[in-house]
């Protein structure tokens, strides 16, 4: 039986998401899942063996009691969608079902453990991570002994950005630890502060689905590679049980 990959549906190149996985990492292994707020389709998600968080609109900012006004905040949100991802993410970590966030994903986490958004960088920051016509490419350091070291073989690295949110560094929660940090300071990756008895969970600021080099870039394959390694070992480990 092929294991499921849940991917929460955006309407901002969702097929980026898709065709990240090609044939051979899927193979007879893996099929993908889209699960939309817009379907609804929770009994889709109860079948999953891993989730991935895609980017997109801005979280509401009542999830987080933010500002109701702020700059260069969208014209709509889409809070089915905040509520259908939240149900996503807080089963997932309940049964210990691996979890990768990607921009938006990674705010989305930050805000159901507590934590709080920055909710414009600013016009400088701005420069370095907003997208325009192509996602902006800068550099990262990334904290040894992580998962996210453990995984990509690297403590520093080039990253793409599209974003004008990120997580504000004096809420982050206890549960949480920033593991990379782009020139200005901006957190860029995070994992759970405490891994032990939880499920594989990484998520990103940057968009490893669609870098220009992500076939060779450690911070986009070999963060897809341990994500369907962790799907794989909690298969296999569900199955002994």
């Amino acid at each position: 039986m092929k294991k499921k990959i849940g991917i929460s549906f955006t309407a901002t190149n969702f097929t980026n998401y898709l065709q990240w996985f090609d044939e051979n990492d899927l193979g007879d292994s893996f099929e993908l899942v889209t699960l939309s707020f817009e379907d609804n389709n929770m009994e889709d998600m109860l079948q999953c063996d891993g989730f991935m968080l895609t980017g997109g609109v801005d979280v509401h900012p009542s999830m987080y009691d933010g500002a109701e006004q702020y700059s260069n905040m969208p014209n709509t949100f889409q809070q089915d969608r905040d509520n259908f991802e939240s149900k996503i993410y807080r089963h997932a970590k309940k049964l210990q079902i691996p979890v990768l966030g990607i921009c938006r994903g990674l705010q989305l986490v930050n805000i159901l453990e507590g934590g709080r958004l920055i909710q414009d960088l600013g016009e400088k920051k701005n420069l370095v991570h907003r997208k325009l016509e192509v996602d902006k490419k800068h550099s990262i350091e990334i904290g040894t002994s992580t998962l996210l070291n453990k995984i990509s073989g690297v403590i520093s690295g080039e990253v793409n950005s599209a974003h004008h949110q990120c997580i504000n560094p004096l809420s982050l929660p206890s549960s949480l630890k920033a593991v990379a940090f782009s020139e200005d300071q901006t957190i860029e990756a995070i994992e759970y502060s405490d891994a032990s008895n939880k499920g594989f969970m990484l998520c990103v600021q940057w968009h490893p689905e669609r870098m220009d080099n992500k076939t060779t870039n450690p911070l986009s394959i070999n963060i897809k590679k341990a994500f369907l390694d962790a799907i794989t070992h909690r298969y296999n480990e569900n199955e002994h049980c």
